[in-house]
């Protein structure tokens, strides 16, 4: 008997509304607004969204929320659906609020001729002050009682453009005493005079979204409309909607947002750090956007993979962006290609190597693959290793190089430090080193033990390269949980470091855009779409290990 799967409590209601035959199958939907890019938040609506779709062999629909022509262009429509087909997602139907906006203005004109919404002349403040408060009921105003022939030719008026932008607004007629304050007379549709990004000039008046997304959930027979916590006390006047209308009955059901420590997922905050240029776009590898994740090379299975086992609940909370990270280093070291790079270069001359000659060591391209296949990289006796494997006095338990002391260098020989030079400010510059030609890797008869194992490359063999490390963009695990200071002020001023020159092996001139490679003893890395034929441009994913946490002594 195969053990029981435990559902999420969306999954239980999808199951019994299956099972008590509500629906014949599923239909869900996934409704970005295209005024920005998609972010990492986002990536467990997609997995719920589209995880529905195909554990109870459903459909999925892409729809675009463009209600709002002031702040959504056709560029975040384009990276909206890259970023979403990168991950793996198939939506069955791309369509658009707009592709709803006639249908839409017929629904609000069926709702006046019910004496279920009314022109509203007030302002904004004054809207807001009608409404009261939560422990006070709010007050109808003068135009809560115009006749249905006035609604129905003010609306007119406003869809035709004679009146300016705020001069009216059309408010549904509900309650203006309901506890729920939403539910208080709540806007339908208002006056904006601008151009939109599929309609053009054809609307002056557009609706506002609990008008248009649950219209369009029904329209599109959507059976469960899933959306984050903060929509809950909007289900009212969505159910509402629906029963005024006598249309399609989609099912709103919430769950908790998931936010990310050391970082904002705020759509208007993302965007003020590029317009600011603290980050170089919306693509920056350090933006929690999934298209800057791809940028700094995570995968998209562990992208998934972290959505799905962080899961989804009712309650919000923040998630250590450890996870995330630890998602990432699964993935890639199953995925990574092993090559060597020195970023902080010592020179090596190993003096009794024969001068002037090089031989090729095969070095393992990943021992995570069953296909055991290498590549060739050339060794010689003069060699670059990272500064932070020599110690002029090392204690005990450093088990790299110093004088005396002995350490294996990757796919090639064992090596002795002999001596090290220096510059006029005790810098060391060189180390003198002696090879043991019986130690090779793979063929060792020397009987020698190094306990240490070194990267390196061939100084003369080396190409160089650009890297860039990236760290968190906020020192800070919550840059929003500080009353009365701006969340910049916690950007980390280390989030990103740039090495000019680093040295290479020739392997990884080949690299190309998508391709994952673990440098040695230094992280993961992918090739940044800033290079180019003259220079490469890598970027750090991950370290091999939690950094952070060690720092913090945990």
């Amino acid at each position: 008997m195969e053990p029981k799967v435990s559902l999420n409590f969306v999954e239980e209601i999808v199951e019994k509304d299956l099972e008590s035959g509500k629906h014949a199958s599923i239909h869900t939907r996934f409704p970005p607004e295209p005024n920005g890019f998609l972010h990492i938040g986002h990536a467990s609506s997609l997995c719920l969204n589209f995880g529905l779709k195909t554990k109870y062999n459903g459909k999925c629909n892409l729809r675009f929320d463009d209600t709002n022509p002031s702040t959504e262009e056709t560029r975040y429509v384009e990276a909206i659906k890259k970023d979403i087909e990168w991950l793996g997602f198939e939506w069955d139907n791309e369509f658009y609020a707009s592709d709803y906006f006639d249908q839409l203005y017929d629904w609000a004109v069926v709702l006046i001729k019910k004496g279920l919404a009314y022109v509203d002349d007030s302002t904004a403040e004054e809207i807001a002050e009608q409404k009261g408060t939560p422990t006070k009921p709010g007050t109808g105003n003068e135009y809560r009682n115009r006749s249905i022939e006035e609604n129905l030719d003010l609306f007119k008026k406003m869809k035709d453009g004679v009146f300016d932008n705020g001069a009216k607004v059309l408010r549904a007629k509900i309650d203006m005493a309901a506890p729920n304050m939403l539910m208080r007379d709540p806007l339908i549709y208002r006056i904006k005079k601008e151009k939109h990004h599929r309609t053009g000039d054809k609307w002056n008046i557009y609706p506002m979204y609990d008008f248009a997304h649950g219209q369009s959930d029904s329209i599109e027979n959507i059976t469960h409309s899933i959306c984050t916590l903060e929509f809950e006390n909007h289900r009212p006047l969505y159910n509402w909607f629906i029963e005024k209308l006598g249309i399609f009955p989609s099912r709103q059901i919430e769950f908790a947002r998931r936010n990310l420590s050391h970082t904002v997922m705020s759509k208007r905050k993302l965007l003020q750090l590029v317009n600011e240029g603290h980050v170089s776009g919306w693509d920056d590898p350090r933006m929690p956007t999934i298209s800057g994740y791809r940028r700094r090379g995570y995968t998209a299975n562990s992208i998934k993979n972290f959505a799905n086992d962080i899961g989804i609940a009712r309650r919000e909370n923040i998630i250590d962006v450890s996870r995330l990270e630890f998602s990432a280093r699964q993935d890639l070291n199953k995925v990574s290609t092993r090559v060597m790079a020195v970023l902080d270069p010592l020179k090596v001359v190993i003096t009794n190597y024969p001068k002037g000659e090089m031989e090729w060591v095969e070095l393992e391209n990943n021992p995570e693959d069953e296909r055991k296949t290498a590549h060739r990289m050339p060794f010689s006796g003069e060699l670059y290793i990272e500064k932070a494997d020599f110690m002029k006095d090392p204690p005990k338990k450093f088990f790299r190089l110093g004088p005396g002391r002995m350490s294996r260098l990757k796919a090639g020989y064992i090596i002795r430090c002999d001596g090290f030079e220096e510059d006029e400010n005790g810098n060391v510059t060189q180390l003198n080193c002696t090879y043991f030609p019986e130690s090779k890797s793979g063929q060792d008869t020397s009987g020698l033990k190094a306990k240490g194992v070194l990267h390196w490359v061939s100084i003369e063999h080396a190409k160089t390269a650009e890297v860039r490390l990236y760290d968190r963009l906020f020192a800070d695990e919550n840059p929003l949980g500080h009353e009365g200071k701006d969340f910049k002020e916690f950007i980390n001023p280390d989030s990103l470091k740039v090495i000019e020159k680093a040295y290479i092996e020739p392997y990884l001139t080949n690299a190309i855009e998508g391709q994952h490679f673990q440098f040695l003893r230094m992280g993961y890395f992918t090739l940044d779409p800033d290079t180019t034929e003259d220079n490469l441009v890598f970027n750090r994913t991950v370290t091999l290990r939690d950094s952070w946490a060690k720092a913090k002594g945990k």
